[in-house]
This record gives structure tokens, C-alpha cells and sequence, in this order.
């Protein structure tokens, strides 16, 4: 579908971004591969499905750690030589990870989880990426449509992995329903929706957070957009961040056959 839309675009005006790495039948059964061949094997068929000769940004999904980060990272170089992708970016990496593999070859940018309800990432992933220049994507930038007001204003929809998550089941859920209504409230202060808002608090972040929001409604991709125009001051960053105070958040960040292979535990062996 996506190739279709392609072809009636110039394409030097496209960003195109894809991934590599997570293999899965279905959730019983998930694995990560970095071997440089299943990596060469993934951005082939990619760029014979979307019908072009490039992807601009190319990501490792998730970290194999059976796998030194180096050989995944000579391969994805390799591609960059051969015009086959023209940046790398690496997803839920850990910092020894993101520190080894920036060293075979630049990291352009890093995917991480980052919303008001999952901050952990401005202990260590953050400053890294700072300090060696690597922008950050925010993923679930809304926690997963928390802050658009899922299982709280609107159902939760049918046949959706957020029946498996922590922070939207039973207990969990109540607690942090106590939050929504906080943080509605603020957004009420300011005359936007709560997902603005949410989205407003990442883009106050830094120039070099950029978060990406997911949407099936033309309606709500207008509303994200929209965000741009709230103007926030340091206080009004700090009182958002007070009504969701991170201790108060109840349950899990991931569900759980994501959860082993969560950032933290990233790590690859050395390469000898």
C-alpha cells in the first residue's frame, strides 16, 4: 500500500523509514535477529515491497543480544555504502549498545518510549544521545492512547494488545484514571485536548525529541498537528509533570513478551 502512495510522490520529498529485527508468528512465539544476514535479507525485501531504492532511515527494531552490536552494525554500514538506506537508527537500545554501535558507524537517531508517564529514559538514554549528537523518537509519545483517554472517556478497541497491558488492567487502571483527571484538567487550563497537551510536554523536550503519534482518523492526525501551537513555560512544564509524578503510575511500561526485551536489558556480548 504503502508503494502505491510512492509512486505518486516525488520521492526526494518522502522520509521513508522501516525496521528490521523482531520476528514473530504471533505472541507466543516472538525473537530478535541482528545477524548481518537476516538484516541483508529484511531491507531486500523491503525495498522490493515498497518498490524503491532507498529507505531513508533504517532502525534495528529491537537488540539481539546473542549478537555484538558491531556485526549488526557493519552490515547496516555496509547498506549505507551501497545506497540501500541513508541513515541508521537503532530502537529500545540500551546505552552500551548505542555507545558501541555509534562507534562502527553514526546513529542518527534512537526510538525510545517516551511520554509524561514513562520518563526513565532522562536518566541515561537521553544525556547519552545528547552528548554524541543522536536525535530521539518518541514512541507511544500518548502512552498507547492513555492520554487520548482510552479505557477512561472511550472503550478500549476489540482485538487490541492493550488488553494485555498492565497499565490499562484492572487495579493498574483505576489508579490511573485518578491521573487522567488531572491531567484533563490541565488541559482544560490551557484550551487543548489532553493528547495536545501530551504531545505539547514532548516537543517542549528539546528540539532533538521528536515523538510520533499514531493515528487512523484524519481528524485526530489534524489535532496532533495542532499540538504545535500550545506554548508551555518551564512552570507549566513542571506542573504537568507534577500531576503525573512517575511513582503514582501503576503497572508495567510493556507488555509482557515485550518486556525482556526492553531497553535495560539490551546489552550484546563484546566483540572479540
Amino acid at each position: 500500500m504503502i508503494g502505491k502512495a510512492l509512486k505518486e510522490l516525488p520521492r526526494e520529498q518522502v522520509q521513508l523509514a522501516s525496521k528490521f529485527g523482531i520476528s514473530m508468528l504471533d505472541l507466543s512465539h516472538v525473537e530478535v535477529k541482528g545477524t548481518p544476514e537476516y538484516v541483508r535479507q529484511c531491507i531486500e525485501a523491503s525495498l522490493k515491497r515498497l518498490n524503491v531504492d532507498y529507505i531513508d532511515l533504517y532502525y534495528s527494531h529491537r537488540t539481539d543480544a546473542s549478537v555484538p552490536i558491531e556485526e549488526t552494525m557493519w552490515e547496516l554500514k555496509k547498506l549505507v555504502e551501497e545506497g540501500k538506506i541513508k541513515y541508521i537508527g537503532l530502537s529500545e537500545a540500551s546505552v552500551d549498545t548505542i555507545k558501541r554501535a555509534h562507534a562502527v558507524h553514526p546513529i542518527t537517531v534512537v526510538e525510545m518510549e517516551y511520554s509524561l508517564w514513562t520518563r526513565e529514559i532522562e536518566e541515561d538514554v537521553i544525556p547519552l544521545c545528547r552528548e554524541l549528537g543522536i536525535g530521539i523518537v518518541a514512541y507511544s509519545p500518548l502512552g498507547h492512547g492513555f492520554f487520548a483517554g482510552k479505557a477512561i472517556v472511550e472503550s478500549l478497541p476489540t482485538e487490541t494488545l492493550l488488553d494485555e497491558h498492565p497499565r490499562f488492567a484492572g487495579e493498574n487502571l483505576e489508579k490511573n484514571k485518578v491521573l487522567y483527571t488531572r491531567f484533563a484538567n490541565l488541559a482544560a487550563k490551557h484550551s487543548c485536548t489532553p493528547p495536545q497537551l501530551a504531545l505539547a510536554w514532548l516537543l517542549h523536550q528539546g528540539d532533538d525529541v521528536v515523538p510520533i503519534p499514531g493515528t487512523t482518523k484524519i481528524k485526530n492526525l489534524i489535532d496532533n498537528i495542532n499540538s504545535l501551537a500550545v506554548k508551555l513555560t518551564p512552570s507549566d512544564l513542571k506542573e504537568m509533570a507534577d500531576a503525573i509524578p512517575i511513582d503514582q503510575v501503576a503497572g508495567e511500561r510493556e507488555i509482557d513478551v515485550f518486556s525482556k526485551f526492553s531497553y535495560k536489558l539490551a546489552n550484546t556480548p563484546k566483540k572479540h
